[in-house]
């Protein structure tokens, strides 16, 4: 058996500010987002992690900096956020937003090849996603994984690896640094443990 914590990275300015960060934005934590990493490692820093994977950007990274110290790490562009293309780096406005709403209601209708002009669409980020699973299934000297991820990218990949249709993506809430937990039997595939915990986050910003 296998046990997987897949957390989302910590808060970050372009989070606070409403800022559409995606794949192409690369920005730091910021001070709530360091005390979220701070306290999610003082919270699961007892557990033998075998091994970390993050994206290769840095917000994800920072977030599990302390486990860095003393547990080996790889980074992986497969797990990286949703490109959305045109909207990075922009408040959302009201134009963006109804888009972006528009877009993802034509993704929970269905039609998961819709991406954001010069961005990815659902179908394309499961598609590498895939290209990462054997990583964390075919290493069995790795039993505990912490794997540091993004919002939507976590949605799409939460149903990559419990076999769900992407259309059940936004049934998986999430924020700055929650948990989702899953085990994972050779025989059976993915189980869902723990869903969007956020008991390490009760603390006095």
């Amino acid at each position: 058996m296998k046990r997987i914590y897949l957390i989302r990275h910590g808060q970050t300015d372009f989070n606070r500010q409403g800022i559409v960060q995606g794949s192409g934005v690369d920005a730091s934590l910021n001070e709530l987002g360091k005390k979220q990493a701070e306290a999610f490692y003082q919270h699961f820093g007892h557990v033998p992690f075998d091994k970390v994977y993050t994206s290769v950007l840095k917000r994800t990274h920072e977030s599990v900096a302390r486990f860095l110290k003393f547990t080996p790490h790889e980074p992986h562009a497969e797990l990286n956020e949703i490109s959305w293309g045109v909207f990075e780096g922009k408040v959302a406005r009201d134009e963006e937003r109804q888009q972006m709403n528009d877009l993802v209601a034509n993704w929970n209708s269905g039609q998961l090849h819709h991406a954001p002009h010069r961005g990815e669409s659902p179908l394309q980020v499961a598609e590498r996603q895939k290209r990462f699973v054997p990583i964390i299934t075919e290493r069995n000297e790795e039993q505990n994984i912490l794997i540091c991820s993004h919002g939507r990218a976590m949605r799409i990949f939460l149903c990559v690896l419990l076999d769900l249709p992407l259309i059940e993506m936004d049934r998986f809430a999430h924020q700055n640094l929650c948990l989702y937990e899953l085990e994972y039997h050779a025989n059976s595939g993915f189980t869902l443990v723990r869903e969007n915990y956020t008991g390490h986050l009760e603390f006095k910003v």
